[in-house]
C-alpha cells in the first residue's frame, strides 16, 4: 500500500470513527467491515480455525459499539478494533472476563467540556434503550455477556439462564443481529438517563444491604420488591421472601458481609455485583462474590432474584438462597 494511500484511509477511518462517536451505528457498521479482514486474521491467529472465532468478532462489535467513545486517536481505529478481538480471543482461552488495557481506556477529564460527557452519556443511553427492544430470553445473555463482570463465559451465562452453552450461543448470535436492528429503529428516539439510573440503583443496593445488616431486611424487600418475588435457579423457582430472608440472615449470622463492586440497571434488568467478604476467622468460607440479577416489574420493582456465583454449585452449600 502506497504512502498516499494509507494516509487516505487513514483519514476516513477518523471521519467515520468520528461519526461514530456521534451515535451514527451506520458509520460504526462501515468501519467493522473496513476492518473485518484484520480482525479475523487476529481471531485466526489465536483461537485458530472453529466456531469460537466469529463469536469474538461478534462479541468485537459489540465490545466496539460500547466503547467506540473510548477511541483517543480516531484515526488509528483499525489498531483499536485488533486489540479487541485480540484480548477477547485470549480471554476467551483464559475463561476471563474480556477487558482493554488500562493504558488504552479514555480517561474523562474537565477538559473534555459538557459536550463530551453528554457526547458518552448518549451513546450508552442508545445503547440500553435498544437492549429493551429485545425479548428478555435475547436481552439477558447480551447484558450478562457485555455488561457484567464476573459472568461473562458461556458456561456461567448458562447457568444462570438456565439452559445450554450451545442454546447461549445461539442466543447471543440471535441477540447482536437483533441489536443492530434495535439500535438503527431507535437512533431518532428519545433515550433514558441510564447513568441516573445506574447511580440511583447503585444508592439502592448499599441500602438493601446496610438494611439487612440493622435487622430490617424483610421489611425493605415489602417496601420495595414485588409482593410475588421469586428466587430461581436457572429458570426454576426455588422460593421466595421467606427463602431471602433466611438466607441473608444466615449469612450474616455466620459472619458473611457483602459490600457493592459493580451495578448496572436498565428499565426491565438490574446487575449488582457483590464482593463477598468471609468472617475473619473463616477466610474460605464463602466464594469471592456473588451478583444479584433483578428482572423488574412493570412498577420498578424487583420480581425475579438469580444469585449468582463464580464457583459451581456444589461449593455454595452454605449459602442457603442457592
Amino acid at each position: 500500500m502506497s504512502r498516499n494511500a494509507g494516509e487516505a484511509e487513514r483519514i476516513e477511518d477518523a471521519v467515520l470513527t468520528r461519526a461514530a462517536q456521534a451515535g451514527e451505528v451506520a458509520a460504526l457498521g462501515l468501519l467493522l467491515e473496513r476492518h473485518r479482514a484484520g480482525m479475523r486474521a487476529v481471531a485466526l491467529s489465536i483461537l485458530g480455525p472453529g466456531p469460537d472465532v466469529d463469536d469474538v468478532i461478534q462479541d468485537a462489535a459489540v465490545t466496539a459499539l460500547r466503547r467506540v467513545g473510548d477511541v483517543r486517536d480516531p484515526a488509528a481505529v483499525g489498531a483499536w478494533l485488533r486489540m479487541i478481538v485480540r484480548n477477547t480471543s485470549r480471554s476467551l482461552l483464559r475463561g476471563s472476563v474480556p477487558s482493554l488495557p488500562i493504558d488504552d481506556l479514555r480517561v474523562p477529564s474537565t477538559d473534555a467540556g459538557p459536550e463530551g460527557w453528554l457526547e458518552h452519556h448518549t451513546m450508552r443511553n442508545w445503547i440500553w434503550e435498544a437492549l429493551e427492544e429485545l425479548s428478555p430470553t435475547l436481552r439477558l445473555p447480551l447484558v450478562l455477556r457485555h455488561f457484567s463482570t464476573g459472568v461473562t463465559s458461556y458456561e456461567r451465562i448458562a447457568g444462570a439462564c438456565g439452559v445450554p452453552v450451545g442454546t447461549v450461543r445461539s442466543r447471543l448470535n440471535q441477540g447482536r443481529i437483533k441489536l443492530a436492528a434495535a439500535l438503527a429503529a431507535t437512533a431518532d428516539a428519545p433515550h433514558g438517563d441510564t447513568a441516573r439510573r445506574t447511580r440511583a440503583s447503585r444508592v439502592e443496593a448499599r441500602e438493601t444491604l446496610a438494611a439487612a445488616e440493622s435487622g430490617r431486611f424483610e421489611a425493605l424487600l415489602s417496601e420495595r420488591w414485588s409482593p410475588g418475588i421469586a428466587l430461581l435457579r436457572g429458570n426454576d423457582p426455588v422460593g421466595g421472601r421467606s427463602v431471602l430472608v433466611r438466607g441473608m440472615d444466615g449469612d450474616l449470622e455466620a459472619g458473611v458481609r457483602q459490600r457493592l463492586a459493580h451495578a448496572v440497571a436498565g428499565r426491565s434488568l438490574v446487575l449488582w455485583e457483590m464482593d463477598l467478604l468471609s468472617p475473619a476467622d473463616d477466610p474460605d468460607h464463602c466464594p469471592p462474590s456473588v451478583a444479584w440479577l433483578m428482572t423488574l416489574d412493570d412498577a420498578g420493582r424487583p420480581r425475579r432474584l438469580r444469585l449468582l456465583h463464580p464457583r459451581p454449585v456444589q461449593a455454595l452449600e452454605s449459602l442457603t438462597p442457592m
